[in-house]
């Protein structure tokens, strides 16, 4: 039953996912309360589902691209829920969230062209990104506004978009947890490349 605890946390992000945006069309009272509250939960689930995958060593490339999968179905659902309430803020930003959709879409585009399957490189840069995210988020869901956090959020999206594509460009075959451009590179020369326990691997 424990192995099955990844699987479990992973789709529980589907389900939180489907969830808010049915709070959020709902209109409840004190929405931004359940929301910062799911998509905290959310969040952790993402940080221990693969922890826990490998400390109980089944961490494999098919569990790493469900994760992958998931993680964007659960921020485009977060993302439609925060546009019910918060349509203004969409309004204003719309050329900026219209350039980081674009070049997200362009990280699977590239992918599957060359690989022919979905980006799953967990990417520091891309960890870091999703903490901007869900900083930038929670201040929209609290305030229906953010100025400095978007910006960060906004830009950080372009830098590390644009290394996956380059990580992409680089490996020769198909690879899941690539840390960062120059580990990419040394997977090309056919080195080994170390992955911290924790978040890699």
């Amino acid at each position: 039953m424990k192995n099955k605890i990844p699987i479990l946390l992973i789709y529980s992000r589907l389900i939180i996912g489907f969830v808010l945006i049915l709070l959020s069309y709902l209109k409840i009272e004190h929405y931004s309360i359940y929301s910062i509250s799911l998509l905290t939960i959310g969040l952790l689930t993402d940080v221990f589902d693969g922890i826990i995958a490998r400390h109980l060593n089944i961490s494999n490339q098919q569990l790493r691209r469900l994760d992958s999968t998931i993680d964007q179905i659960f921020f485009i659902s977060v993302a439609i829920a925060t546009y019910i309430q918060c349509p203004a803020f969409f309004a204003d930003n719309a050329l900026k969230l219209i350039v980081l959709f674009s070049i997200e879409a362009l990280t699977y585009i590239v992918s599957f062209v060359k690989f022919k399957r979905e980006i799953a490189t967990h990417s520091i840069g891309a960890k870091l990104w999703t903490l901007t995210i869900f900083a930038t988020l929670i201040q929209v869901m609290a305030q229906c506004q953010s100025g400095i956090l978007f910006n960060i959020c906004f830009w950080s999206g372009i830098v590390t978009r644009i290394e996956i594509i380059a990580i992409i460009v680089i490996l020769k075959n198909w690879t899941n947890d690539v840390p960062t451009f120059y580990h990419a590179i040394k997977l090309k020369q056919g080195k080994t490349i170390k992955r911290h326990k924790l978040f890699n691997g």
